[in-house]
């Protein structure tokens, strides 16, 4: 899917350089944009902005803009370019709540510096994206101001936890608002600032938020269930912070001997490797995959139907190539 020089491949040779064309535009104006100010705000704000990414937000906005007249136009590019802002911010904010050390291969900034820098940083960009979208027009500033209260109710609901709530439908929630919300703004800005129909542009938006949940489910599901090797990551990451993820709460909701067992065992965050052994044994044994796997597949229909709606061109080719290769990354 992925060319060593990190190019996504899209299936057709036009389409995969005008995306890698709009996707280096777009790294362009963000170390230009937020390398603005005093040094001592652009330093900080560029720490996690230089530190890559797979920049999955502005390929789909670069997608979507293919269903308009001008598709990766300069505006499309500064559309783009606000979204990977506001989610690097999100970055910032999310490292000085999970109290993180690590992202992207680099020290977090609140690891490097302060909490207090990370936040202001993340602030800092947030100011950067607000002043690129009033340069489009108002209705994208509204776009934004509606996307953003979704992540930060998305943040908050996941603080807070699911009190008396379903569990399953919390978690639901918490992605939808946390993760989804910015691929489906990408897909909207991407289609609306490329002349896509309005049409067009709401079934895009539908489009990237369900290719969100996939993302989010399926790394879920590698979390627990791929080998290391595999994955290179350590499998029951989760399990240790205490975050119960769908495969999780799917088998913790099993009317059954391991769904007891779990319910016993995952009581919060596991610190004992033996207690992280057994519980990640009993999710294998559980039922979780292979639910957490049926709702993945139902956000892919979604996704498959709202494709076969939209003109049949390369880059609804590389939209179904993109959510079924998510799928497969399960194994």
């Amino acid at each position: 899917m992925s060319n060593g020089d990190n190019t996504v491949d899209l299936g057709d040779p036009q389409l995969t350089a005008r995306v890698a064309e709009g996707v280096a535009a777009v790294e362009e104006m963000l170390r230009a944009e937020t390398n603005r100010g005093e040094s001592f705000v652009s330093e900080k704000a560029l720490h996690l902005t230089t530190a890559g990414g797979k920049r999955f937000r502005p390929i789909m906005a670069l997608l979507a803009s293919e269903y308009g007249t001008q598709p990766g136009s300069a505006r499309v590019i500064k559309a783009a370019t606000s979204v990977e802002m506001v989610h690097v911010a999100t970055l910032y904010h999310d490292d000085v709540m999970d109290e993180a050390d690590r992202r992207r291969g680099v020290e977090s900034a609140n690891s490097r510096w302060t909490n207090s820098v990370a936040i202001l940083a993340g602030d800092a960009l947030l100011a950067h994206a607000s002043r690129l979208m009033s340069q489009l027009d108002t209705h994208t500033v509204e776009h934004f101001a509606e996307t953003f209260e979704e992540l930060v109710t998305g943040q908050m609901r996941e603080t807070i936890g699911a009190g008396e709530a379903n569990p399953v439908e919390h978690y639901t929630a918490v992605i939808r608002e946390k993760t989804a919300v910015l691929i489906a703004s990408a897909a909207y800005l991407g289609a609306y600032h490329s002349g896509a129909s309005a049409e067009h542009a709401a079934t895009l938006k539908k489009i990237g938020a369900d290719v969100g949940m996939i993302f989010q489910i399926v790394d879920d599901i590698i979390d627990i269930f791929s080998a290391s090797e595999d994955s290179g990551k350590t499998p029951g990451t989760d399990l240790r912070e205490g975050v119960f993820t769908l495969p999780v709460l799917y088998a913790l909701q099993e009317d059954s001997a391991v769904g007891a067992e779990l319910r016993g065992l995952l009581t919060g965050p596991l610190t004992d490797d033996a207690a992280v052994a057994r519980a990640l044994e009993l999710l294998h044994a559980s039922t979780g995959r292979a639910q957490a796997l049926a709702a993945v597949q139902s956000y892919l229909d979604s996704v498959e139907s709202a494709l076969d709606t939209l003109p049949q061109n390369a880059a609804t080719a590389a939209l179904r190539h993109l959510a079924e290769y998510t799928v497969r990354r399960v194994g």
